[in-house]
């Protein structure tokens, strides 16, 4: 059987949900993440900076404009040892200025994905996957890169239902 692997980053705290500010306790990508797991298994991991991110929702979207500008890598926290045994990656992440935050291409970056299968799932407030899926495809030109689900921050926590459909529809 093939071994999976659910890679995410996720944004706590202040996020912007339907028009407003609220602050989250659990990052709406996380949620979804943890659904994957509870449905198919796999090992999850979280994706996380050093340096975090201002507490402050519009601070932080405007750090993460400049870091793509700039196509920064933020420094992650930790990496897996050996990503040699996964054969199919789960790659959540917020769709931040219709593309993934810098810290998952370091990630990406840091491995070689020759030969897997990557499935995209993006948590957005309205741009779906945006440019998302064209730029893990140049970050990753050797892997399959599959555009899998987009779910409406809003939404995440009330969404097993829709995850776990998709999920049945891969197979």
């Amino acid at each position: 059987m093939a071994k999976i692997l659910i890679a995410y980053y996720s944004r706590k705290g202040q996020n912007y949900v339907s028009g407003a500010i609220k602050n989250l306790a659990k990052g709406n990508t996380e949620i979804i993440a943890e659904f994957i797991q509870k449905k198919i298994g796999g090992d999850l991991f979280e994706i996380d900076t050093v340096k975090d991110y201002p507490v402050d929702y519009t601070e932080c979207t405007e750090i993460a404009k400049v870091e793509l500008q700039q196509k920064a890598r933020p420094e992650l926290k930790n990496y897996l040892d050996d990503l040699s045994s996964y054969d199919t990656i789960f790659l959540g992440y917020p769709c931040w200025w219709g593309a993934p935050p810098m810290a998952v291409a370091t990630f990406l970056e840091h491995y070689d994905f020759s030969g897997k299968k990557i499935i995209a799932f993006t948590t957005h407030e309205g741009s779906g996957f945006g440019g998302s899926i064209s730029y893990l495809k140049k970050i990753c030109p050797s892997a399959e890169i599959v555009k899998g689900i987009s779910i409406h921050g809003a939404d995440a926590k009330n969404s097993e239902v829709e995850v776990k459909r998709w999920l049945e529809s891969l197979k």
